[in-house]
Order: structure tokens, then sequence, then C-alpha cells
């Protein structure tokens, strides 16, 4: 199975393969997948080649999980979390729309989860509707990661 990471209007961004899925049911996948671009730091994380991920996508949210682990320590190092349309997917490939804005959430809580891209989304010229359910999305982000309950 791959991965295909389109933009808001559709057309493909990035392909990557699966590793494993992990878990799957009508609504969720959950698979492993790992870091495949040089070192990047972010400024609020190194992400490294190799990085771990385990990424969750959903049928009926307007946003994926990535709990992303560290390539040497094998430590969480907290979640990315991609405002998207919600996920398609059959044996072949899923395939997802991003829609610009993101959250980033730390592993061990010692900061606030970041916002990042609003002037990007803001940009997309989304429909209304689009917009308030990306928005929504974020919220219900913030209201796990204050519950320490997004997906590992």
């Amino acid at each position: 199975m791959e991965i295909i990471k389109n933009d808001h209007q559709g057309q493909e961004l990035w392909r990557y393969p699966v590793e494993k899925i992990i878990k799957e049911s009508e609504s969720e996948i959950q698979f492993e997948a790992f870091f495949n671009r040089d070192d990047y730091d972010a400024g609020y994380v190194l992400y490294k080649r190799n990085d771990r991920f385990v990424e969750t996508f959903y049928k009926d949210r307007w946003y994926n999980v990535f709990a992303i682990y560290d390539r040497d320590t094998e430590q969480l190092k907290g979640w990315y979390c991609n405002i998207t349309r919600p996920a398609t997917w059959d044996e072949h490939a899923l395939q997802s729309d991003d829609i610009a804005l993101d959250v980033w959430v730390f592993a061990d809580g010692s900061r606030e989860p970041l916002v990042l891209d609003k002037e990007e989304f803001v940009e997309l010229g989304l429909k209304p509707e689009e917009r308030t359910l990306a928005l929504k999305a974020v919220d219900e982000i913030l209201e796990l990661a204050k519950k320490t309950a997004l997906p590992k």
C-alpha cells in the first residue's frame, strides 16, 4: 500500500510506502512508515531520516495524526497532526487532501501545542463549510492533546 498526500485541489504532492498496517477498521487505519527525507530541523522538532511514524488516518474526521518516534532513541518526539479532508483508501493506496493547517503536540507536554501554517490556510480560498470543518478539527486535536488521548 502507498500513501498519497495531495494538496487542497487533489494534486499529488508526495507518495511513500506503508511498511506495515497496524490496525484497520471501517473508518480508521493505522500503519507504520519511516521518514524518507533528509534530516530537517523544523524549529520545534528535528525530523530525522528513518524516524518511525505511526500514522492514523480516518474516513470520518478532518485530520490525521502521526506519532513520531526518534530513529536513534525510539522515544516519542510528539504528534504531527495534519488538517485534511477525510481520507479514502483501498488495498493499493490511501489518499489524503491536505488543507494546510497543522498542529504539533509535544510528547512531554512541556509546551503548549503549536498551530502551524495559519497564513497558508487563509490563502487557500476554501469554501466556508470546509473552513469551518478544518477549524473544528484543530479544536478536536487540541482537546485530544489536553486529555493525552492522541493515538500512539
